[in-house]
């Protein structure tokens, strides 16, 4: 069983930025594809980036794409995403998840907790 522990959620200014990290439990982590989705208040999960386990594929949804990084360090079992230019519509809960790949989240088999990142206008 793989378990995902997320950090570097705060609260940042608009035009900030943030970067998120997720450790992996388990060796098993650098066979997984691994991604990230965000969910805010009163609104759907949604998909935000995905890495494949050599970390030589990569997938962002629109509204994200040019201002956040998907990355991995397979050495340390951690996963990273760099937030950049970061917006207001950024504030989420973001999850780290494993075990799938896609913009669908029940294609994913692991999710962390969450982790709160707030951005003020």
């Amino acid at each position: 069983q793989v378990q995902l522990v997320e950090s570097g959620g705060e609260l940042v200014q608009a035009g900030g930025s943030l970067r998120l990290s997720c450790a992996a439990s388990e060796r098993t982590f650098t066979a997984l594809h691994m991604g990230w989705f965000r969910q805010a208040p009163g609104k759907e999960r949604e998909f935000v980036a995905a890495i494949s386990w050599t970390g030589g594929t990569t997938l962002y949804a629109e509204s994200v794409k040019g201002r956040f990084t998907i990355s991995r360090d397979n050495a340390k079992n951690v996963e990273y995403l760099q937030m950049n230019s970061l917006k207001p519509e950024d504030t989420a809960v973001y999850y780290c998840v494993a075990g799938g790949w896609g913009t669908d989240p029940t294609r994913f088999s692991y999710w962390g907790q969450g982790t709160q990142v707030t951005v003020a206008s």
